[in-house]
């Protein structure tokens, strides 16, 4: 087990994490900058719009490394922007009769939202883009100073990073630039090279004059891929251990942030994370293509710790699909470990539960954060406490209670982690609830003792059809809320 201080102290240092870079297209032992300390910066959204299941798997992602990695006892530091000026938000804010910045903002609450609906912790800062704009500045005045960027001769106010000036442009992305196509984030004319990429882009007559910003270039806005290369530098520093995002990412646009920081002489990232998309028919799931499934309207239709243990249980680097029959597995089984923690619960006693990790859950974790392996382990021991208490062995019960708690956590599944917690009305309800439940559970017993069984059944029925699966146990009758597609036939009279 994997429990105190000293140990975690020891995974740090002996078999430790590892982690697959894609820059290197290796698993590599887990270095840091700061011996003991890990910082993280991830990409976050573009607040044009608000944000699907495919944004918010590499917001799972980096929350179940980030809790692991505090598990195994680092400090963790994680920096996650907000894109909240670009092409498209000028646009759908036009389109709406909105000021840009007032539809970012709005898109960045559903942001924070899907965040909590998830039980995702919020980033240690989430800096804006357009807070940054003098940083932004600085870093082009030093890629122009060092020879790899450019002001455009048009007059147009864009500036442009020159990627034949930069040898090792296309390192990440493992591609040639001969073989790359012309970068479309501004007009081609004032390019030197068509795949030249846009670190500034001139104001136009027909944006809104606020959201633009003086330069020694003329006025205008930030090109997407030098936002986050300002941000990471300014909270993290010139070198850092982690970059992360999801797999559309990697190029252009970290391909880009890669060329400039380190044209502009810093080491930037030790390792790159990538997580794969979430796919809706085999397509990539995208608001272009209309097959975005909003957070908001997801964990309407089904508990929001089911969604999260879907976008959390496959490995962060494989394509996972969207659809109704795998969040209905998902809440299932999530289903099948609440029950054992309820039944267990009752059982040992909540003080009697510290949470614990498996071994072989850790290092399945330690293996470039392998979620298959380490939900593997958190289904056996579901099954070895069920075995423990159908055989009323209280010792082997408690013990399988500690490693499920301890593995839910480091999950962010744990039902009783204040991120899952109801308002204090919601407590109130569910004592009301917990009431009503026993006291039919309490007429269902009578009537089994009178031998009444046709009663019995149809207090049963009664709860089934309400959701209330009911389990007799050497301990009495308990109950617990049912996922949608099981059904219950038992007759009390088969039972007895």
């Amino acid at each position: 087990m994997l429990t105190g201080e000293g140990e975690r102290a020891e995974a740090r240092e002996v078999g430790g994490f590892r982690v697959y870079d894609t820059r290197t297209s290796t698993v590599c032992d887990l270095e840091t900058v700061v011996p003991g300390k890990v910082s993280i910066y991830h990409c976050g959204l573009t607040v044009q719009s608000a944000p699907h299941v495919g944004h918010i798997r590499k917001e799972v992602v980096f929350d179940v490394l980030r809790r692991w990695l505090a598990h195994l006892g680092y400090d963790v530091t994680v920096v996650a922007n907000v894109t909240d000026i670009d092409d498209k938000i000028l646009a759908k804010a036009e389109a709406n009769g909105e000021p840009w910045w007032a539809l970012a903002y709005r898109f960045e609450r559903e942001l924070h939202q899907a965040y909590d609906a998830l039980g995702c912790l919020r980033p240690t800062y989430e800096p804006r883009a357009t807070g940054h704009v003098p940083e932004m500045i600085e870093l082009i005045k030093v890629l122009i100073d060092r020879g790899h960027a450019y002001a455009a001769t048009d007059g147009s106010g864009d500036v442009y990073f020159d990627v034949l000036s930069w040898p090792a442009y296309g390192e990440l992305s493992h591609q040639a630039i001969g073989d790359m196509e012309p970068a479309a984030d501004a007009d081609p004319r004032g390019k030197r090279d068509p795949r030249d990429f846009a670190l500034w882009k001139g104001h136009k007559p027909d944006e809104p004059e606020t959201a633009s910003w003086w330069t020694p270039w003329g006025r205008g806005r930030p090109g997407w891929h030098l936002e986050c290369s300002a941000m990471a530098a300014k909270y993290l520093g010139d070198e850092f251990d982690i970059h992360g995002g999801g797999l559309d990412l990697r190029f252009p646009h970290h391909e880009n942030e890669l060329a400039q920081s380190t044209a502009a002489g810093q080491r930037f990232a030790r390792y790159w994370m990538h997580n794969g998309w979430v796919t809706a028919a085999g397509e990539k799931m995208s608001k272009s293509l209309g097959n975005g499934a909003l957070v908001s309207e997801v964990v309407r239709a089904y508990p929001p710790r089911a969604v999260r243990f879907y976008l959390a249980a496959p490995h962060y680097r494989s394509a996972i699909e969207f659809s109704d029959t795998s969040l209905a597995e998902a809440t299932a089984a999530l289903e099948r470990i609440d029950t054992f923690v309820q039944r267990a619960t009752v059982l040992v006693g909540p003080e009697l539960a510290s949470p614990v990790v498996p071994e072989a859950f850790a290092a399945a974790m330690n293996d470039d954060l392998g979620t298959p392996g380490a939900v593997a382990v958190l289904y056996t021991a579901v099954r070895t406490g069920n075995s423990a208490l159908a055989q009323g062995d209280t010792d082997a019960v408690a013990a399988s209670l500690a490693e499920v708690r301890g593995m839910l956590g480091v999950l962010g599944l744990d039902a009783d982690d204040p991120a899952w917690a109801g308002s204090a009305q919601d407590d109130r309800l569910e004592g009301v609830v917990d009431g009503l439940v026993q006291a039919v559970l309490d007429q269902r017993a009578q009537a089994r003792r009178d031998r009444d069984f046709a009663a019995a059944d149809r207090l049963r029925d009664l709860l089934s059809g309400l959701g209330v699966e009911v389990a007799d146990t050497p301990q009495g009758a308990e109950w617990s809320l049912r996922a949608p597609s099981t059904s219950t036939t038992t007759s009390d009279k088969d039972g007895v």
